[in-house]
């Protein structure tokens, strides 16, 4: 559905019709959605629209990226990074910030992070030093890291991202492990597909 065009009249108003063009840029929201979220903010108290609007003022400009692991963070270290509990020679290397939130949620790592910023995409214009590996890179030199974790995306990028690390890292003395693949539990054979039965078969483990 097109745009509504923010210089002639139609029936939410110029400003109306600019605030859903904006919200219906947002990832995941629709136009229906966008005109739905618009009509709350005009129907709700003008203190609650003006909370939301001085969240994300608050979030543009204080949050940035933690100077050791390039998380999302208000301080200089994000608090993974400034945790003295934490494994910090125990590095798993994630593609974007929401990555390691899914991670962290499960409770099980107890190491730190390494956020890169996204993955080697030759054809959308990414390249290696469009990411932090050479920080990370530097990072496992000068603090000794004994564990890489790579956990990249399963795509055909996010693998080719993992064994680009892995190669500059390969003189290193530094063991480079992966997420383990395959079947999940509870889950039926029948219904895995090739991949995933593949992967499983690669990373089977005593019993």
């Amino acid at each position: 559905m097109a745009k509504f065009e923010e210089s002639t009249g139609h029936p939410y108003g110029k400003a109306v019709g600019n605030l859903i063009n904006r919200l219906a840029s947002l990832p995941g929201i629709g136009r229906k959605s966008a005109e739905r979220l618009a009509n709350h903010l005009l129907s709700c108290p003008a203190d609650e629209a003006n909370s939301l609007a001085e969240a994300i003022r608050q979030v543009k400009t204080r949050v940035h990226s933690c100077s050791v692991c390039f998380n999302l963070t208000e301080n200089d270290q994000c608090d993974i990074c400034a945790d003295s509990r934490r494994d910090h020679h125990a590095v798993c290397v994630v593609e974007q910030s929401r990555d390691l939130l899914a991670l962290e949620a499960a409770g099980i790592f107890g190491g730190v992070y390494h956020v890169l910023g996204g993955r080697i995409s030759p054809l959308n214009g990414i390249g290696p030093d469009e990411l932090t590996i050479n920080a990370l890179v530097k990072r496992v030199r000068i603090q000794g890291v004994r564990e890489i974790v790579m956990a990249t995306n399963p795509t055909l990028e996010g693998d080719g991202t993992a064994l680009f690390i892995s190669n500059l890292l390969a003189n290193d003395n530094v063991k480079i492990t992966r997420l383990a693949r395959g079947i999940a539990s509870g889950s039926v054979l029948e219904f895995a597909n090739r991949e995933m039965l593949a992967d499983a078969l690669r990373g089977r483990q005593s019993f």
